[in-house]
């Protein structure tokens, strides 16, 4: 069972999986403080049965586990049908940028360094959440092929399956239904991510890279442009 938190009002479950106890004892300390319900586990093979008993709200998954690591562990969550809508923050000492967007090309919703500061930890996990739990936007659009159905989270096409993660779903339905108006990476932050959130300007390059490569066996792709020192446009044309 989740450790239940120390006020009335539960703000969500949150899974930590976290090899050293000391780092998921200050965790949950942490998150129970804040009316959160938690449950940890030290590595994959322990997580893995928790999740399908009950599944969590958001993952706080430690990049280095013994067995799996927790970047391929993120990346099997993504691709599990079950469990792709869960947001993931990756844990870990790594801090260079080529360590982040490797963390981000896993599917993570955000990436934090240790060692960190509990608001800081706190800010993320909210702004995470906050994004997770928008109002999808109602109705299917369509656009020279591509279709997205908000109430399935399904992206097909010219009728065929495409497997990408939620937010590249929002980033997808965002250019869609906004087409040939060029945005910065900070405007795309803005509009995706939401205002007021810790995310560098670097992840909207990373999520554009795997939308891509998800649209390229379709020929979708081009519809994806760079616009040199600018930012990115949508045109189907």
């Amino acid at each position: 069972m989740f450790t239940a938190p120390t006020t009335d009002s539960m703000k969500g479950r949150i899974l930590i999986i976290e090899d050293e106890a000391a780092i998921r004892e200050m965790l949950g300390y942490t998150l129970m403080k804040e009316g959160f319900e938690f449950q940890e586990a030290a590595d994959v093979d322990q997580a893995r049965p928790l999740i399908e008993r009950q599944k969590p709200d958001l993952i706080l998954l430690d990049w280095m586990l013994p067995g799996m690591s927790g970047v391929d562990y993120a990346r099997r969550v993504r691709n599990d049908p079950e469990t792709r809508d869960i947001p993931i923050i990756i844990l870990t000492a790594r801090g260079e940028e080529t360590d982040k967007v490797r963390g981000l090309d896993t599917g993570a919703d955000d990436y934090i360094t240790k060692p960190f500061s509990s608001k800081e930890l706190l800010a993320r996990i909210r702004a995470v959440m906050r994004r997770s739990a928008q109002d999808r936007p109602q109705g299917t659009v369509s656009a020279g092929g591509l279709s997205l159905d908000p109430e399935t989270f399904r992206v097909t096409a010219d009728g065929a399956n495409v497997e990408i993660s939620p937010t590249e779903f929002r980033l997808l339905h965002f250019f869609i239904t906004h087409p040939e108006r060029v945005y910065s990476r900070s405007q795309l932050l803005d509009q995706v991510w939401g205002q007021n959130v810790y995310v560098e300007e670097r992840t909207v390059d990373v999520h554009i890279r795997r939308l891509r490569k998800a649209l390229e066996q379709f020929g979708f792709d081009r519809f994806i442009q760079t616009v040199r020192s600018v930012g990115y446009r949508f045109s189907s044309q």
